[in-house]
């Protein structure tokens, strides 16, 4: 199963777009997320380093999006932050002796490709202000 970057990262990102562009600290961020603030600065320097936030450091400094909302695709900050395949992967060798055995892994890893290729393809029908919408 995939980590939890990406809806971490996604939360960061909504959160950003809902202050226009108010500059937010990762101890703010955490506490929304509810999680340790170095966490929330390690997803903000990927997010940085792929173009989707922008940081000011020292004191009053904090971070902010990089692009407009409408300008965000989703598929794209999955790819960004992705570090696991979708559903796992084995971790075992299967007995090359045996007829499921010796292709069961082109198999599983076609079938998760395929999986995780029609989300991010759904993903990327999304921007970050198509999502931000459902947010009151």
């Amino acid at each position: 199963m995939n980590s939890s970057h990406f809806s971490i990262s996604l939360h960061i990102l909504t959160l950003l777009d809902k202050v226009n562009g108010q500059l937010l600290n990762s101890e703010y961020i955490a506490g929304s997320i509810n999680c340790n603030p170095v966490l929330v600065r390690k997803e903000l320097a990927n997010l940085h380093k792929h173009g989707f936030v922008q940081s000011k450091e020292g004191k009053g400094g904090g971070s902010t999006l990089a692009k407009r909302p409408a300008d965000i695709n989703l598929g794209e900050v999955y790819k960004a932050v992705k570090q696991k395949g979708l559903l796992g992967e084995s971790k075992n060798e299967p007995n090359p002796d045996c007829p499921v055995g010796k292709q069961i892994t082109q198999q599983l890893n076609k079938l998760y490709n395929d999986a995780e290729n029609a989300l991010i393809k759904d993903l990327s029908l999304k921007t970050l202000k198509d999502f931000s919408l459902g947010f009151d």
